[in-house]
Order: C-alpha cells, then structure tokens, then sequence
C-alpha cells in the first residue's frame, strides 16, 4: 500500500469510530428511565408520570420546582415522546 491508502484507511477507521460513539450517546441518551425498562414500560411510566403532573396541586408543583403551565406542557406531549 501507498501512504495515501493508509491515510484514509486510519481516517475512514477514525469516522467508523465516532459515527459508534455518537449512536452510543444517542441510546443511553434517556437516562431518566431505569435501566432495563421495554419499550412499553417506558410507554406507561410517561403516561402515568404525565398524568400525575396534572392532578398535582399549585404547592406540589412548586416544591419540585415546576409551575402549573409547565406541568401541562409536559402532561400533554403523547407518551411516546
């Protein structure tokens, strides 16, 4: 091999390698949700976690540190985002 075949091979290796790690990020990305919770599960935490956040009272909100406009903003995005 020439020196500019190796260049790339070590450049297209060093792509290879951020393109995993960046996909790495990305599942692990959720860390709200414990580990080894399905797909569905994390479906129902959503929905019953949102659902919650609406039966809270004005005090209750406050004391972790939320106003009533933002609990409804998260209660209402679908449970699967």
């Amino acid at each position: 091999m020439n020196g500019l075949s190796d260049v790339r091979l070590m450049l297209h290796s060093q792509e290879l390698d951020n393109t995993l790690s960046t996909a790495i990020k990305a599942v692990h990305a959720d860390q709200s949700m414990p580990a080894g919770m399905s797909r569905w599960a994390r479906y129902r935490h959503r929905w019953t976690s949102r659902r919650a956040l609406l039966q809270m009272t004005d005090d209750e909100l406050r004391d972790v540190g939320l106003e009533a406009w933002q609990a409804r903003a998260e209660a209402m995005k679908p449970f699967w985002k």
